[in-house]
């Protein structure tokens, strides 16, 4: 029987660059009357047999995604997403159906403009920052390892690309006109346009052309920019247009073609709305051929643990999901976060990188995603024996601790390109309470707790210096229902809701710390829990 999905909602996408498109909105979008369909079995490209599909199905079949056994079909505009779901789970050689989303973007070598990529090399707060200079020592990038940058394409004449891209030899020497390789694409010479379904990736927005820039721009060449793997090759998959937007089809078409081309790293700086079957299967085949698939965690501020953010949180092992910080090594004030969903942190506000035939800043997770993308490309190229998961885990566990972090993403800190190839972990960080000393506590909260409730908690530590509250167990509804952390003079700390579970709170002057827990008139959920105060 047909799995049904969720209703066709409004979904944004998570390309946040410096003109600020806020990418998640609060219902999902799709094209009208669109909708993908699975079938059970594999689907022919013949015309008969696709009329014959058409009737079977009772709509018109606008295109096809064969190595998906999926079909896009256009059914009437005034349908609504669940009357069309409703009539397709009578055909039983149906697995399932969905609207068809829209997504959106979410934005030492010569090179001139290595001064002002702080993001590599940071001089106003030293380490905030990739550490690009000492890990170049060590690695460049490999001219034989491909990053596909899955977006609104690349400008791959810019000058501080052309000498990075991916070139399709068998279509560069080929015929004009000719599909020349056999993979269903004429003339893929740098990659794949999906929204034309033709050969060229040509940028019309600006925003892949700076994620590119990011992850490869040529190194030691003495013109702008250069990328944290300048030595790498860049294919483009384009499938957002011009106006930043793009659809499901055109999302899987374009991981499709990464991954069936050779694509070893996925960079994905877009995201949005409801959970897509079709998504997370593309998304899983590219697990299975061994590629990395790094995402934006999105610009919407939430947390991504009790807040899905598609596809940064779909539970694929391949799948590195990325916050932004700033240069002073905060959390970016539009990123996602999420202390189990979101794995690591990199540069993304005020990034300069290429766009068009020139150069521009912009700021998002989108500007965060290429940093890491570089770096996972730094670590295949110095050692292409690792797997997927064995990335993500060194990723994690290398990061370099930023306080601002801590209980944000998994790492707690941002990447380190050189910390990472070299598998080197960071010495225990002093200001971590998880590394204090700590003493037994026992406050909660009522289990379920009351709507519309106030309480105030005290804890305390004779003679500590500073201290810090340990929820093993956190659940209250998120944004309206919250804890307040505060020092004994009433100064707030931290305030705190959602899922926080095995959280540390914010560090406390003084010996003692207020806890204000305020719920409202609407949903409740278990509560919390404190079970130790550390102390230093």
């Amino acid at each position: 029987m047909m799995r049904l999905m969720e209703r066709a909602t409004r979904l944004a996408v998570a390309i946040i660059a410096s003109a600020g498109l806020n990418a998640f909105a609060a219902e999902p979008e799709a094209v009208p009357g669109e909708y993908l369909v699975k079938m059970r079995s594999p689907v022919s490209e013949d015309k008969a047999v696709l009329n014959v599909l058409s009737e079977q199905l009772g709509a018109t079949v606008k295109s096809t995604i064969p190595g998906m056994q999926i079909v896009v079909i256009q059914r009437a505009v005034m349908e609504t997403a669940e009357s069309v779901k409703e009539v397709m789970t009578m055909n039983s050689d149906v697995e399932y159906v969905e609207p068809n989303y829209i997504y959106r973007a979410n934005r030492t070598p010569d090179d001139p403009m290595l001064g002002q990529l702080w993001g590599l090399n940071n001089t106003q707060n030293p380490g905030v920052d990739v550490n690009a200079l000492k890990a170049w020592d060590i690695e460049t990038g490999n001219q034989d390892l491909i990053v596909a940058i899955i977006d609104t394409g690349i400008n791959y004449n810019h000058p501080d690309l052309v000498g990075n891209m991916w070139v399709n030899e068998a279509e560069a020497n080929g015929l004009p006109g000719v599909d020349d390789d056999g993979n269903g694409v004429v003339d893929d010479i740098h990659g794949y346009n999906a929204i034309q379904n033709s050969g060229d990736p040509m940028d019309d927005n600006g925003h892949g052309t700076h994620c590119a820039g990011t992850i490869g721009g040529k190194g030691n060449d003495g013109k702008g920019i250069v990328g944290v793997a300048w030595n790498v090759k860049l294919m483009g998959a384009k499938f957002l247009s011009a106006s930043g937007g793009g659809t499901l089809e055109g999302a899987v078409r374009a991981i499709d073609y990464s991954t069936r081309m050779g694509a070893k790293v996925l960079s994905n700086s877009w995201g949005g709305g409801g959970f897509s079957q079709a998504l997370f299967d593309i998304i899983q085949r590219s697990n299975e051929a061994g590629n990395v698939f790094v995402a934006a965690a999105g610009n919407s501020r939430s947390n991504n643990d009790s807040t899905a953010s598609y596809p940064a949180t779909y539970d694929v092992p391949n799948i590195i999901s990325v916050a932004a910080v700033d240069s002073s090594g905060k959390l970016a004030s539009f990123s996602s976060y999420g202390k189990t969903k979101v794995h690591v942190a990199a540069p993304g506000v005020d990034i300069l990188s290429s766009t068009g035939g020139g150069y521009s800043t912009m700021s998002g997770t989108s500007m965060a995603t290429p940093h890491v993308s570089g770096v996972v490309a730094l670590m295949l190229s110095h050692d292409p024996t690792l797997d997927a998961v064995t990335v993500k885990e060194r990723l994690v566990a290398t990061s370099k601790p930023l306080p601002a972090l801590r209980g944000k993403v998994k790492s707690g800190g941002m990447v380190d390109a050189e910390a990472a190839m070299l598998n080197i972990t960071p010495p225990p960080n002093e200001n971590d309470p998880r590394n204090w000393q700590s003493v037994p506590v026992a406050v909660s909260s009522e289990h379920p707790y009351q709507n519309n409730f106030t309480a105030t908690y005290d804890v305390s530590v004779p003679g500590a210096r500073q201290i810090s509250v340990y929820f093993e167990k956190f659940q209250t509804e998120n944004r309206f229902d919250t804890v307040t952390i505060k020092k004994a003079d009433g100064t707030v700390v931290e305030v705190l809701s959602g899922d926080n579970d095995d959280t540390f709170s914010a560090v406390i002057d003084g010996d003692s710390a207020i806890i204000e827990f305020k719920t409202d008139g609407s949903a409740v959920r278990y509560g919390w829990d404190i079970t130790k105060a550390a102390w230093r």
